[in-house]
């Protein structure tokens, strides 16, 4: 890892810090709802641990099964947080699906054959992702929430192509070489992190919403 690596991932940790700061203001103010509150927090809390331990220990830390299982957090609880949100009937419906996938990483990853650990990973993150993904862009559209809300999408898009490059780099089948997933991985983190501040930054709870 290089020092450019490493002070970018600072930046990104500096940002999700930034960002768990604001979204325990909203917790305290009821600008959000609780449970999504919290499940932001949870999820850069974890982006935030995750860059920390990348910058300490380099990029071989992805390789140990509890470091994929914890860094699933990140999109699981994320888009647990949206659907919470924006949401809230299919709240329930998608809670147990988040913590089925996560049992279901967990198992697979320390005890299950290595081409079911690949293919649960890609399910679990394909899922969350598409949320993260898509669900802002529907909300911005429908002006259900403010339009640079949309750029939450966008992170979700830049979460999706990491995690599926390193899912399929895991399974032995890259889709880019792994100079150059871990070349680009930090800007990458980055620009998902910075992605998410500027649509979640302002946007409150939508109108309408009971």
């Amino acid at each position: 890892m290089t020092w450019f690596d490493k002070a970018t991932l600072l930046v990104t940790g500096l940002t999700a810090l930034y960002m768990i700061w604001r979204f325990t203001q909203d917790l305290r103010s009821g600008t959000r709802p609780s449970r999504s509150a919290l499940s932001y927090i949870t999820s850069f809390a974890v982006l935030l641990v995750s860059g920390l331990l990348l910058i300490a220990l380099g990029y071989g830390v992805l390789s140990h099964p509890l470091v994929v299982v914890v860094a699933s957090l990140i999109p699981v609880t994320l888009s647990a947080g949206l659907v919470a949100e924006y949401a809230p009937v299919q709240a329930r419906t998608y809670n147990i699906f988040a913590v089925v996938g996560l049992l279901a990483l967990a198992v697979t990853r320390f005890a299950g054959p290595r081409p079911l650990a690949i293919a649960t990973l890609i399910v679990v993150h394909g899922v969350a992702g598409l949320i993260i993904f898509g669900l802002p862009l529907w909300l911005a559209a429908q002006r259900r929430a403010p339009g640079r809300f949309a750029w939450v999408g966008v992170g979700g898009a830049l979460i999706g192509v990491g995690g599926i490059a390193l899912a399929f780099l895991k399974a032995g089948k890259p889709i880019l070489s792994a100079d150059t997933i871990f070349l680009i991985l930090a800007p990458l983190l980055l620009a998902m992190t910075a992605s998410f501040a500027a649509g979640f930054l302002g946007s409150g709870m939508p109108s309408g919403r009971s």
